[in-house]
């Protein structure tokens, strides 16, 4: 009885030494699974980091751990911490595509993107892009992570103006335009799979450089080089079909404007030239008939990477229509004074051009600022102002933008400090807005729409305007209910704004 008791466990005994084994080989593949990790997260910064020291020697691998601070900081405990974690989740999901991507291009020599600091994306939000905008000035704490000497970026912005994704960029930018789709925004949105698009990121002028992003999550695609002789003026445009880029750019020789072709289907290979008939191509628009390249030639001479103007006195804007598959002139116009520059043009879906001007006279000459055309018109038509008080604008039209549906124009003024918004019914101005250093505008998107405080979204349009302040402002234009009920038609303008850590650029492209 003694010996059997001495050698008999109880059932709790046998069941902790039966344990013993599973936990010595749990803990085992624990350790060899974190070693793994260790040494795969090391191997990656290790290649990662190699690249970036290629492009840019002083980086270091402090700048690793400077990254993981930024994101560990945000999340701090308390009411907000919930989403944080989403976002934090999401941004380490495309983090982990982005390096695959990355590296995948990095090594591969086919590809145009020569400069991987292009290629460093923050992705903040697990949301559709509605806006695309170039950024002047980016984060601080972001645009340290790549030691870039500037801080110039692209950012997507959903539809309640917040940032979904941004990207460093090596200079300034100016233009951003979107490839169009075939696909509708309903069917994409009972789809499961969304059509990748493009858009195009044009340098601030004179460049010799464009981007090519995925609009979905801002990673750079392509990088296109000038040709030589070459510069860009910072606009293109798409054709309707997306399958053609049509770019301003300058013969640095001759001085003549000319409108590059790429191929979107070829990596954007250039495969065709025409002339713009004029000097100092600005923007260019496609017309709604899908044949016709409409270009602002603002009429300005500048000189290879300059931005000096050398012929203020003698320069000859126009507005031109060309045949955009053989760069037949189908139409010229030139304005009512030789200088007003044709500069920044947005167009109606009924063929009517609008046309934002900037005077480069005598400051107390006072010319119409905001013009309108259509083909066969043998001069411009202006819109009005009150008083005829252009200088309101100080002469300096940045963007415009156009709701056909609404028949509304919006334009802008950083010198003048204000955002306008036109009643094209009536060519009367709506409203003038003060916003501090605006440039970008864009109609609202219609899911921004149907957020507004308004019983009836289709009274209520209006257009989203960005500015150096970092601040992104929605102008709702609303008919009082107490007009219509007198038979009039009394519109208002009404505002809100999100404020963001950067300095937004010139212009702002929706989707």
């Amino acid at each position: 009885m003694f010996i059997t008791k001495g050698n008999t466990m109880s059932e709790d005994e046998r069941h902790d030494r039966s344990n013993e084994p599973k936990a010595s080989s749990i803990s085992r593949e624990l350790l060899t699974t974190s070693m793994l990790t260790a040494v795969g997260t090391a191997a990656l910064v290790g290649i990662h980091h190699r690249y970036r020291k290629q492009q840019h020697p002083n980086a270091s691998l402090q700048d690793y751990v400077a990254g993981m601070r930024a994101q560990l900081q945000a999340l701090q405990p308390g009411a907000g911490s919930t989403p944080n974690l989403k976002r934090f989740r999401y941004a380490c999901q495309q983090a982990a595509v982005s390096w695959q991507q990355a590296y995948h291009q990095a090594i591969d020599v086919k590809s145009n993107v020569l400069d991987l600091t292009t290629m460093h994306t923050t992705t903040m939000l697990a949301r559709p892009v509605r806006w695309v905008s170039g950024v002047a000035s980016m984060p601080k704490d972001q645009a340290s992570l790549n030691q870039n000497e500037h801080d110039f970026g692209v950012v997507g912005i959903d539809a309640d103006r917040q940032i979904v994704w941004q990207t460093n960029m090596p200079e300034r930018v100016h233009d951003i335009v979107v490839q169009p789709t075939n696909v509708s925004e309903s069917q994409v949105q009972h789809s499961n799979v969304e059509q990748r698009r493009d858009v195009v990121v044009m340098g601030r002028r004179p460049s010799e450089r464009f981007w090519v992003l995925d609009t979905s999550n801002g990673q750079v695609q392509h990088a296109i080089k000038a040709d030589l002789h070459r510069h860009f003026y910072g606009h293109a445009c798409y054709s309707l079909d997306g399958k053609l880029l049509y770019v301003t750019e300058n013969d640095t020789v001759s001085l003549a404007g000319k409108i590059g072709v790429y191929d979107t289907n070829d990596a954007y290979k250039k495969v065709a030239e025409f002339n713009s008939y004029g000097i100092g191509p600005h923007e260019l628009i496609m017309h709604p008939d899908g044949e016709t390249l409409v270009i602002a030639n603002g009429g300005i001479k500048t000189e290879q990477a300059s931005r000096e103007e050398l012929n203020l006195d003698t320069m000859r804007p126009s507005l031109v229509y060309l045949n955009r598959h053989d760069g037949t002139l189908l139409e010229q116009v030139v304005p009512e004074h030789n200088q007003m520059s044709i500069r920044h043009l947005a167009m109606h879906n009924d063929g009517t051009v609008m046309i934002g001007i900037q005077f480069q006279g005598e400051k107390h000459i006072n010319v119409p600022l905001v013009l309108t055309h259509q083909r066969g018109d043998v001069s411009f038509a202006p819109l009005t102002m009150p008083n005829n008080q252009w200088q309101r604008f100080h002469q300096y039209i940045a963007s415009v933008a156009v709701d056909s549906d609404r028949n509304l124009l919006c334009v802008t003024t950083p010198i003048g400090g204000c955002a306008a918004i036109y009643d094209l019914h009536t060519r009367e101005l709506i409203d003038d807005v003060s916003l501090p250093d605006c440039a970008g505008a864009s109609v609202l998107s219609s899911a921004s729409r149907s957020t507004n405080k308004v019983d009836d979204p289709i009274e209520s349009s209006g257009f989203i305007v960005s500015d150096g302040q970092g601040q992104l402002t929605a102008l709702r234009v609303s008919v009082s209910p107490d007009s219509k009920l007198n038979g009039k038609d009394d519109k208002h303008v009404s505002t809100d704004s999100q404020l963001h850590r950067m300095s937004f650029d010139n212009h702002l492209q929706a989707l």
